[in-house]
């Protein structure tokens, strides 16, 4: 994903806000860095998107979630929901819609799925296709993951009145990640665990939103 120092994020979210795109070039998504930055000095609590058995593609109230291990993926994940507020233009609704885009991308790390984390993400741009792209080759031939969940447990929005272009500064939890080739044999070395701090850029149009680039906020 892109790195960007807090004065860059700054520049690069004053441009956004004009209608222009930063273009950093990514350095890989969370499934391809162990780097930690610091959590931001921020306070509000994440909401939590819903993964309710019986919606589409989730699996059926009877079956038993199980993890991926080193025996084989993961079964039965639910599906995260978006929740009602997500679909709001508003601030509630705009930090409802982060958790809920979170939750795909941890969906999609864990079963290789993307469907949802798409149909949230502007993946034209450079970060949207690095994650894509680190996401198709944990799963093509077979491959798959142990590990990788993410949590939000903070995030702040930075709200700006009667604008189609907001953003935010996210904490960012993942889970360490294993990695398995088709045969059970171990793939590449392991990611680490880590808590970063992330900047998240988003647009509303057409009454939904999108988020539009997401990077790693150093220094």
């Amino acid at each position: 994903m892109p790195r960007l120092s807090f004065a860059t994020f700054l520049v690069v979210l004053a441009l956004l806000l004009t209608g222009c795109q930063g273009a950093s070039t990514p350095s890989g998504p969370p499934s391809e860095t162990g780097s930690t930055t610091a959590s931001p000095t921020i306070s509000t609590a994440a909401p939590a998107a819903s993964a309710t058995p019986g919606t589409p593609g989730s699996p059926p109230a009877s079956a038993v979630y199980k993890p991926a291990d080193a025996k084989g993926k993961a079964q039965n994940v639910p599906v995260p929901v978006m929740p009602e507020l997500a679909k709001e233009y508003s601030k509630a609704g705009l930090e409802a819609f982060i958790g809920y885009w979170y939750a795909t991308y941890s969906y999609a790390t864990e079963t290789g799925d993307l469907t949802a984390w798409i149909a949230s993400t502007d993946t034209t741009t450079e970060s949207g296709a690095a994650y894509k792209k680190a996401v198709e080759l944990n799963y093509i031939n077979g491959r798959w993951v142990v590990g990788g969940r993410i949590t939000t447990p903070v995030i702040e929005v930075l709200w700006k009145e009667a604008s189609d272009q907001q953003s935010a500064k996210v904490q960012v939890l993942q889970e360490r990640i294993q990695y398995f080739d088709a045969d059970g044999s171990s793939g590449q070395e392991m990611t680490p665990a880590y808590n970063t701090a992330e900047a998240v850029m988003l647009s509303y149009r057409d009454g939904k939103w999108q988020v539009t680039d997401n990077g790693l906020i150093v220094g």
